[in-house]
């Protein structure tokens, strides 16, 4: 099984980067083959509403994004992982996001369906998230915009960990229980077959 580790801090080291270390060992645990994207690294530009994925369902844009493309039609299980900027995803992995226009495109305007996963096991993804606050209604936006990336890759939402009260760099070190509850979110990830 391949899981995709997808970091969307652009804080290396930070506290949503921590748990995603932690799920993607649950995952390798799990005997999984996991491999982590570190948004923040790669030149993905916004999508620009060209509608030149509505022809072949693959972004024109020509950067890093094509590369990833590729890694996300492939893997069986996706894992998101952000602060929450403004009760929302991270900017850059908003960008992330907004380019897999494509993919919706080739779903809904194409009416092409993805090819099966190397495996044939369905796709599902997990999402987790970190900030400063611990407000409930304040990971929602978070919750939704996962719920649609996922759609467009016919994917099942299946697993969330929201974690609050972890501002500082490296704060969710001091909270064991979220990092365990990241390495099972993982485990079970890669385990739910």
């Amino acid at each position: 099984m391949k899981v995709l580790g997808i970091a969307g801090s652009p804080r290396r080291g930070g506290n949503s980067d921590l748990l995603l270390e932690q799920a993607l060992a649950g995952a390798a645990e799990a005997g999984a083959n996991v491999e982590q994207i570190i948004v923040a690294r790669l030149r993905i530009a916004p999508c620009i509403a060209c509608d030149g994925c509505w022809t072949a369902g693959r972004c024109v844009v020509q950067d890093d994004f094509q590369d990833v493309y590729e890694k996300l039609i492939v893997a069986e299980r996706i894992i998101l992982a952000t602060p929450i900027y403004f009760m929302a995803v991270s900017a850059q992995l908003k960008a992330f996001i907004d380019r897999c226009q494509c993919l919706w495109a080739r779903k809904y305007v194409l009416k092409q369906t993805l090819p099966p996963t190397p495996s044939g096991e369905p796709r599902r993804g997990a999402l987790i998230t970190t900030a400063g606050h611990n407000v409930p209604a304040g990971f929602r936006c978070a919750d939704t915009t996962m719920r649609y990336f996922l759609d467009t890759l016919d994917a099942e939402f299946a697993h969330k960990l929201h974690v609050g009260d972890v501002d500082e760099k490296g704060a969710v070190r001091k909270r064991p229980e979220a990092l365990r509850a990241a390495y099972e979110l993982g485990k079970q990830l890669a385990d739910s077959g």
